[in-house]
């Protein structure tokens, strides 16, 4: 007995030794990367196309207040113009002008500035103001959703490497029995159902084992392309220190969530440019007074045309009857104001429940943590027990079978509350506008 187990023991050290060996010339053949959570942030805001994408938009809105600005300030625009026609011919059709044209070459310079819309230009300039300042807003909710995609990511390579590292051992330790019953049963000691079963359970944990392996694959690729790096495909990544309990009562947190979402920063600012568009519509209804002015040259023409021209004027548009546009531009800007006020109740409405759901996760996700370590404790106990009995023929192999099964559920549920709880952690941050 005492030497089958020592040959048993020969076989799993040599099969230790060349795993060992083959992860070490796999890991020299790719370059790690080792990251904190701090550094996997900075690099995923540095590197995410999201994020510059965002920002891109929003220099872009930025742009528009200097477009609508632009009818403040003169303008000034040059005319060079030649003309070949019928001496002293009159354009008989065509609206109710009935200009005179003659042979000539002028050219001159032309200036027109706005003097009053009433306010038009003014609202519309604050719109776009807003619109801009929503546009940041963007911008920060791209940055908080980056990077809880990257927290995500990291505590998800964390939790499937201890999820590996206990799916590992669950295969070294059940390939120890399965020899040791193989010895057993060669040796008349042992029946083959206990063969049969001891090898049905090794074969379990090396599925748990290629499940472990590309669910940690997977956790690399997703923070990879959180990170902006998706060629990136090994991490060493520090732990995190786990953090506080969340506070007894939730109704703090909406209130913090109600007043930092950056969305609802966003909502709040497009309904206060949708109101100083709806302004700027009303202000169609009154008159546009602008003052122009022309001078110039005419080098070449008719007698009768001057050598040299100037004038200034006064403009005043005033707008009678257009068929009723006015009104429908004016009273869809109110209802899409109207719109955009009920957009923001909607939104705090789903930011109250997604605070809700996220702090009771979260709360689940601490309480494992403690219950988990008991369970492991216990299934320990369990399977020592279970072991010591079939050691000594006072149990079947189906005792010891669902020990092991045990064994490694709560050794899966302890390595993964730890990380379940940061990840909760993460999305409560997210949902209250403190991920940043």
């Amino acid at each position: 007995m005492a030497a089958t187990n020592r040959i048993v023991q020969r076989k799993l050290l040599s099969r230790a030794v060349l795993g060992v060996f083959c992860c070490g010339t796999l890991a020299a053949q790719q370059q790690t990367l080792q990251l904190t959570l701090a550094e996997a942030q900075r690099l995923a805001i540095q590197n995410n196309p999201q994020f510059s994408a965002a920002r891109l938009n929003a220099a872009a809105a930025y742009q528009v207040p200097a477009e609508y600005n632009a009818n403040f300030e003169p303008t000034l625009f040059g005319s060079l113009t030649g003309t070949g026609a019928d001496s002293g011919s009159r354009i008989a059709a065509g609206a109710l002008n009935n200009p005179v044209v003659y042979n000539r070459l002028g050219s001159g310079l032309s200036v027109g500035q706005l003097v009053l819309d009433f306010g038009r230009t003014r609202n519309l300039v604050d719109m776009a103001k807003l619109h801009a300042q929503a546009q940041d807003q963007v911008s920060e909710t791209t940055r908080a959703q980056i990077l809880l995609a990257t927290d995500r990511a990291y505590f998800g390579i964390l939790r499937a490497q201890a999820v590996l590292k206990v799916a590992e051992q669950t295969v070294a330790a059940r390939q120890l029995v399965s020899d040791q019953v193989t010895a057993l049963a060669q040796s008349s000691l042992k029946s083959m159902l206990d063969v049969s079963f001891a090898n049905v359970n090794l074969s379990d944990a090396k599925l748990l084992l290629v499940q472990a392996q590309n669910d940690l694959k997977s956790a690399e690729a997703e923070l990879a392309a959180a990170m902006g790096l998706p060629n990136q495909t090994a991490f060493t990544l520090s732990e995190e220190s786990m953090p506080s309990a969340l506070p007894d009562r939730v109704d703090p947190l909406i209130q913090q969530a109600l007043q930092d979402r950056p969305e609802l920063k966003d909502l709040r600012l497009e309904q206060s440019a949708a109101e100083h568009f709806t302004k700027a519509e009303h202000s169609l209804y009154f008159p546009n007074i602008g003052l122009f002015g022309t001078a110039g040259f005419a080098p070449a023409g008719e007698a009768v045309i001057p050598g040299r021209y100037g004038a200034v004027g006064v403009n005043v548009t005033i707008p009678i009857f257009n068929g009723g546009l006015f009104k429908a531009r004016q009273t869809e800007a109110e209802l899409k104001a109207r719109a955009a006020t009920q957009n923001i109740n909607d939104q705090a409405n789903r930011i109250a429940r997604d605070v809700r759901v996220a702090y009771f996760r979260a709360v689940t996700a601490y309480d494992r943590v403690g219950l988990t370590d008991q369970l492991l404790k216990q299934a320990q106990l369990a399977l020592d027990l279970a072991q010591s009995r079939y050691d000594l023929g006072l149990s079947s192999i189906v005792e010891l079978s669902q020990a092991q099964l045990n064994l490694t559920s709560a050794q899966i549920a302890s390595a993964s509350a730890r990380y379940d709880y940061q990840t909760q952690r993460a999305v409560v941050d997210y949902q209250i506008g403190a991920l940043h």
